[in-house]
Order: structure tokens, then C-alpha cells, then sequence
């Protein structure tokens, strides 16, 4: 809805509907989870893209949280990936012992370029999406990129037997999923605590 696509989530109206990922909201669960882990890292930086309106509010929420947690924020706003080796030069200044990269298209199409980044300052991050993972980040946790595409799928097949894509509520992919690389944990030097191994979707050895 903030982009302007949809009037509402159940009536979207017009002729677009489709599948939507929580994102904001779990800014706050991200930084918790890297707390379980490094609760040594006082300065936790954030990578933002906040050229849209989503962006912006997950740079507000993780602020807020925080200030809960009792963590200072190193934020870095990018535009674009040529800025991505400055935004983790401004990390290793400000004495950043681990990171959260923001839900982004432009993170995700350069994962491998922010995974060898975080690998090259060894710094523990935590990405939106298993993908991350999948490439050698640290760990990830987020809704599932294929129950997305399920669900999606799901109403492809609906419009083109005739449905009207203005009576298809937004669905919203309900799925979590948190996801530890093993072998960058090892890399790092990390010893992940129980309580997050037996919470985790994947483990990836």
C-alpha cells in the first residue's frame, strides 16, 4: 500500500494484486537474534537503502529497537553498489561488531558482493532472505522467498481462469524462516548458542 499499488490489502482494487513480505516488522527480531549471538557488540551497523518508503520505515524501526536493546547504530544509506565499500569502511570506523543489512532489491541483487564484503572485515551479519545464506552470509531471517512464489503462483493460475485480480486480497507470506551457515560461523570464529540452533529452519553445513 505505500508505494500506491493497491487501495488496501484485502479489496486492492484496480487490476493488481498479488504477494507481499513482511519486512518492517522484523528489523527489531534481526537485532535481537544478532544480540543472542555477539551480545558483546555494542555498535551494531545497519546497511539502508532508503530511497523508498519501506526503506525508510525499516531505517525508523530498527532505531527504535535499538534504543531498547541498548545498542548503538552505525547506519550507512546506500544508492547504489559502488557504495558499498565505503559504507563498510564507515562500519570498521565506527567499531561495528556485527551488522544488519535492510531488505532491499538492490541488496538482493548483489549478494554475493555484500556476503564477500562482511567475509573480508569479518563481521557477523544477518540478512533478510535464506538466499544470503545460501551465498556464505552468516545467517538470515525473513519470510521464504518460495512460499512467496507459491502463493503467487497460486493466483497466476486464478487469473488466468478468470478471476478479477481486484477481488484476489494482497496475501502475506506467513512463513519465517531463520537459516545459520555453519561454515561462516566457523570462518568467524563463532560458537552459536543452543537457543538459536534449535530455532533455526536450516542449518547449512
Amino acid at each position: 500500500m505505500q508505494v500506491g499499488l493497491v487501495a488496501s490489502l484485502n479489496r486492492p482494487g484496480g487490476n493488481v494484486t498479488g504477494v507481499t513480505f513482511t519486512t518492517t516488522e522484523l528489523m527489531a527480531k534481526r537485532l535481537d537474534l544478532l544480540r543472542e549471538l555477539v551480545p558483546q557488540a555494542a555498535t551494531v551497523a545497519y546497511l539502508a537503502d532508503t530511497r523508498s518508503v519501506v526503506g525508510q520505515e525499516m531505517l525508523s524501526e530498527i532505531l527504535v529497537a535499538a534504543g531498547v536493546l541498548g545498542r548503538q547504530l552505525a547506519v550507512a544509506e546506500v544508492r547504489s553498489e559502488y557504495e558499498f565499500e565505503a559504507a563498510f569502511a564507515s562500519f570498521v570506523e565506527r567499531r561495528s561488531g556485527a551488522l544488519v543489512v535492510g531488505a532491499s532489491v538492490l541488496f538482493d541483487s548483489h549478494r554475493d558482493k555484500l556476503v564477500a564484503l562482511a567475509a573480508r572485515h569479518k563481521v557477523p551479519a544477518i540478512y533478510q532472505a535464506r538466499e544470503y545464506a545460501l551465498e556464505g552470509g552468516l545467517m538470515s531471517y525473513g519470510a521464504s522467498y518460495q512460499d512467496a512464489f507459491r502463493l503467487a503462483g497460486r493466483y497466476v493460475g486464478q487469473i488466468l481462469k478468470g478471476a478479477n485480480p481486484a477481488d484476489l486480497p494482497v496475501e502475506q507470506s506467513s512463513r519465517f524462516e531463520l537459516v545459520i551457515n555453519m561454515k561462516t560461523a566457523k570462518t568467524l570464529g563463532l560458537d552459536f548458542p543452543p537457543t538459536l540452533l534449535i530455532r533455526a529452519e536450516e542449518l547449512i553445513e
